[in-house]
C-alpha cells in the first residue's frame, strides 16, 4: 500500500522523534527503492521502530486519528452503505456513524480529497477520515465476505441454472465461454478472496460437486452444487490457466491472474483425474505480496537475534523445516530479503516461484526442460553466487551438491520436511551425507508450524483449570522434556467467541511458532559422534538455549496471540 505522506514528511517526523538521523533514513530509503518495497517495511525490518509506532507517526503527520479495525466493532448496517466493489476501489471502509450523523471512514489515504468528496456526496453527510493499514482494511472487507455468503450461494445457483439451460448441444469449450459459467467461476474466486482463502478445492463425487476453501490453514466446505455443471466449470478454469480443454486423463498445472477492485492475485491451478471426474485445486497468492520480516512472521526477539547473527556468515547452510503448509517458503523469503543487498548476488532454484523478489535471480524448475533442483543448482554455481536458495532438498544428489556448495564458500538456504529442528540431522544421514560433513556445513536449523491468531474483535479470557495443566504436562513428556526443565503454564488463557469479522471462527490470520537450533561446537560434536543419538542431540540443543516450538507456542498463548488448542493441534500434526 502506497504511503499516504511523502518520504520527506516521514523523515522529518522520525528525526524529530530521535529515531533516525538524516543519513540513516536516506540509506534505508535507497534500500527500499532498490527492493521496490515501502519505506515503512524497511524501517521495521531494520528495527528502527515497530509497525504500529510508524503508523501512528504517519497519522500524526497527516493530522488524522488512526483506527485499528480488528480491535473495533464495525457497524454492518453502516458498512453496507458502500458496496464492497466501491470500498475496495476507493480503499475506504465505513465503520461507524456518530451521534451527530458524521460517518467515520477508515482509509488507506486520509488525504485523498477526491474520495472524501465522493463519500460526502454519496452519504449526504460529513465524513471523518481515519488512517488504516492494508491489514485493517482487509478486516473490513472480510465482513463483506461474511455478510454476502447467502447472496453468493444464490448467485451461484442462478448462474448454474442459466448454464445448464445453455449447455444443450454444445461442446465444453463453447459452454466454458458462456457468460453464466464465467459468472460461476468469478463468484467462486471473488468469495474466496473476501473469505481470505489460500486454496480453493473443486471436487466431484458420485452425486454432487463440492467447493471447499482453506482459510487460515483449515479446510471448510462452502457449498455443494449439481455435478452437471462440473465439466463446464473445469473447462472454464482450464481456459483461464492455459491448459488443454480436451485432456481429461493426465494431471495438468497452470496459472493465471485475477483482479477484484485494486487487489490482484496470482492463482496456481492443478487439475488431476479422479474416479468421478477431474478435481481442481487453486492456490491464491497476492501478486503484490512482499517478503515479511522475521518479526512479522512471528519470531521472538531472541530467535531473531540468533538467526540474524548466522545470516552474517559467508558460507554454510541454513535450513527451514516443517511439514507441507507450515510457512517454510515464507521464512526463506524473509531470510533472502535480509540478505538482498547490492554487494550480494542472491540466486534461487524454486518449485514454484511464489513471490517475485527484485534483484534476486529466481529460476523455476522444469523437469521437461531438464531443470531439476540438482541440475539447476549445478548451473547456479557457475553464476558467481554469494547466496543460493534451494526450494527443497528432496534427494541425495541435491543434498550432495548443496553440501559441496556450502563447503566452497556459499551460503545455502533450503528447506526439509522434518517434524522438528533436531531431526533435520538424521534426515541428512538418510540422504547419504556423512556426519562429519553435516557437522561442518550446518549452521542453523529453523523448525516451524503455523497457528491461527485469535480474532481481536471477539477475544475473551478464561482461567486455567487442572485439565489444561495436565494436557500441557503430558505434551511436555511426549516431547521428551524432563520434569527438571520447567515450563511456565500460563494462568490465563484466551480464545475468540466468533463474530462477523472472523466468520464466526474466533480466529483471523496466522503466525508462526518456531524452534531455532544453532549448530555450535558442542552440537557439532554430538552430530559427529561415533554413536549418534537424536535424544542426546535434543538435550544438547536445549542445554545451548534452544526453545522448542511447544514452548514458543505457550509464550504466544500467554501473550493472547493464539489459543492453547491451536498450539496443541499443530504440534501433534
Amino acid at each position: 500500500m502506497k504511503l499516504p505522506i511523502s518520504s520527506d514528511q516521514l523523515k522529518a517526523v522520525l528525526i524529530s522523534e530521535g529515531l533516525v538521523t538524516a543519513d540513516v533514513f536516506d540509506r534505508l530509503l535507497e534500500e527500499a527503492q532498490r527492493k521496490g518495497q515501502d519505506i515503512v517495511d524497511v524501517l521495521v525490518s531494520n528495527h528502527i521502530a515497530e509497525k504500529g509506532y510508524l503508523d501512528d507517526a504517519v497519522a500524526k503527520a497527516l493530522g488524522v486519528p488512526r483506527i485499528t479495525l480488528a480491535a473495533s466493532s464495525i457497524d454492518k448496517d453502516v458498512l453496507k452503505l458502500l458496496s464492497e466493489g466501491v470500498a475496495r476501489d476507493r480503499q475506504a471502509v465505513i465503520f461507524r456513524r456518530e451521534e451527530d450523523g458524521t460517518f467515520d471512514v477508515a482509509m488507506a489515504n486520509p488525504s485523498d480529497l477526491e474520495t472524501i468528496e465522493f463519500l460526502t456526496t454519496r452519504l449526504k453527510a460529513r465524513v471523518k477520515p481515519f488512517l488504516a493499514t492494508q491489514d485493517d482494511l482487509n478486516q473490513g472487507f472480510s465482513v463483506y465476505g461474511y455478510e454476502v455468503e447467502q447472496d453468493f450461494k444464490k448467485i451461484i445457483e442462478d448462474n448454474i441454472r442459466n448454464s445448464l439451460a445453455n449447455q444443450l448441444g454444445k461442446n465444453m469449450t463453447d459452454v466454458a465461454s458462456q457468460l453464466p459459467v464465467m459468472g460461476v467461476v468469478e463468484n467462486i474466486l471473488s468469495y474466496a478472496m473476501a473469505s481470505r482463502a489460500s486454496d480453493i478445492h473443486i471436487e466431484i463425487l458420485e452425486d454432487a460437486t463440492f467447493i471447499r476453501y482453506r482459510i487460515d490453514g483449515i479446510l471448510y466446505e462452502v457449498m455443494s452444487i449439481t455435478k452437471a455443471i462440473h465439466p463446464a466449470i473445469v473447462a472454464r478454469i482450464k481456459l483461464l490457466a492455459g491448459l488443454k480443454i480436451d485432456e481429461h486423463y493426465a494431471p495438468q498445472d497452470g496459472r493465471f491472474r485475477y483482479q477484484v477492485g485494486n487487489q490482484t492475485i496470482d492463482i496456481r491451478v492443478s487439475v488431476i483425474p479422479t474416479f468421478y471426474g477431474e478435481k481442481v485445486e487453486m492456490r491464491l497468492l497476492e501478486s503484490s505480496q512482499k517478503p515479511l520480516s522475521l518479526e512479522e512472521i512471528g519470531m521472538s526477539p531472541e530467535a531473531v537475534k540468533v538467526v540474524s547473527e548466522n545470516l552474517k556468515r559467508s558460507y554454510g547452510m541454513i535450513l527451514s523445516c516443517g511439514p507441507t503448509g507450515s510457512g517454510k517458503s515464507t521464512t526463506l523469503y524473509a531470510l533472502m530479503n535480509i540478505l538482498n543487498r547490492p554487494q550480494v548476488n542472491v540466486t534461487t532454484i524454486e518449485d514454484p516461484i511464489e513471490y517475485n523478489m527484485r534483484y534476486v535471480n529466481q529460476t523455476q524448475i522444469n523437469p521437461q526442460a531438464g531443470i531439476t533442483f540438482a541440475s539447476g543448482l549445478r548451473s547456479l554455481l557457475r553464476q558467481d553466487p554469494n547466496v543460493i536458495m534451494v526450494g527443497e532438498i528432496r534427494d541425495a544428489e541435491t543434498a550432495d551438491i548443496s553440501v559441496q556448495a556450502a563447503l566452497t564458500g556459499h551460503l545455502i538456504l533450503s528447506s526439509l520436511h522434518t517434524n522438528d529442528a533436531p531431526t533435520a540431522v538424521p534426515r541428512f544421514f538418510d540422504l547419504n551425507v556423512p556426519p562429519y560433513l553435516v557437522a561442518s556445513v550446518l549452521s542453523l536449523v529453523v523448525a516451524q508450524r503455523l497457528v491461527r491468531k485469535i480474532c481481536p474483535s471477539c477475544i475473551y479470557s478464561y482461567d486455567a483449570d487442572e485439565h489444561i495443566a495436565s494436557v500441557i504436562k503430558s505434551q511436555r513428556r511426549e516431547l521428551g522434556i524432563s520434569d527438571e526443565e520447567s515450563i511456565t503454564i500460563p494462568k490465563t488463557f484466551y480464545r475468540g467467541k466468533g463474530c462477523s469479522v472472523c466468520g464466526m471462527t474466533g480466529y483471523i490470520g496466522r503466525s508462526g511458532i518456531f524452534e531455532v537450533l544453532e549448530v555450535n561446537d558442542e552440537v557439532k560434536k554430538t552430530i559427529d559422534s561415533d554413536h549418534f543419538d537424536i535424544d542426546e542431540l535434543r538435550a544438547e540443543a536445549r542445554r545451548n538455549g534452544m526453545v522448542t516450538m511447544f514452548e514458543d507456542g505457550l509464550r504466544k498463548v500467554e501473550l493472547a496471540e493464539t489459543t492453547i488448542d491451536e498450539v496443541l493441534r499443530v504440534i501433534r500434526e
